[in-house]
């Protein structure tokens, strides 16, 4: 069972998202809050562990954003989708800077939803098509930015092989398009992408996807 938490300063949609998502088998709603402050406390003191926080983004108290970075610095096993209507790029940047494993608009369909959760839960990371392109715009432009600047001294850390994973990483690619275009199967991928993660210290494929674009990889 995935114990999810709804966190949205709007009840009608904590409602409609609980009586959704508590209609699917393998999905329990495990708790309620309207600000990320709140989010943090029940992360914090609920008996019922959590899974996943599924997160709107602008709320009072404090926002979705800092309340990722939060729960994530203090609890990383519990992993972070972000819901809102702002499809915006910096707002999308700072959520997934802040440990976000998913991303998705609030007019997503119940069934997108549910399978975000899903995914996420299994270590994935899911991001709607129309968000992806901004996020590659935005790491393109810290690619622009950083190459002026001294690289990460982890990148020698890296073999050529783990070097052009992170580069298909960094463009977005999941592992069955990385292990067609290396001609290697997907449980080899995941085998070097866990090691890449080991070496570099990092959390997950976002972060490595953020690496290699700042690392111009």
């Amino acid at each position: 069972m995935i114990n999810v938490l709804l966190v949205d300063d709007q009840e009608i949609l904590t409602a409609g998202l609980k009586m959704i998502l508590g209609k699917e088998e393998d999905i329990n709603i495990c708790g309620v809050a309207d600000n990320g402050k709140r989010a943090y406390e029940l992360c914090k003191w609920d008996k019922s562990p959590i899974d996943i926080v599924l997160m709107d983004i602008k709320m009072p108290e404090m926002d979705g954003s800092k309340a990722a970075k939060l729960i994530k610095q203090d609890f990383p096993n519990i992993k972070i989708i972000m819901l809102t209507t702002f499809n915006d790029d910096e707002y999308i940047y700072e959520a997934l800077k802040n440990g976000a494993s998913g991303y998705l608009l609030k007019d997503a369909s119940p069934q997108e939803i549910a399978k975000a959760v899903r995914t996420v839960y299994r270590g994935g990371a899911l991001i709607q098509p129309e968000i992806a392109t901004k996020v590659i715009n935005k790491f393109s432009e810290m690619a622009k930015e950083t190459k002026a600047r001294e690289l990460d001294e982890r990148v020698e850390l890296l073999t050529n092989r783990e070097r052009d994973i992170s580069h298909l990483v960094g463009e977005g690619k999941n592992n069955k398009e990385l292990a067609e275009e290396l001609f290697l199967s997907e449980g080899t991928i995941k085998n070097h992408i866990t090691k890449i993660l080991n070496k570099l210290e990092l959390r997950d494929r976002t972060q490595l996807a953020i690496f290699a674009v700042k690392n111009d990889l």
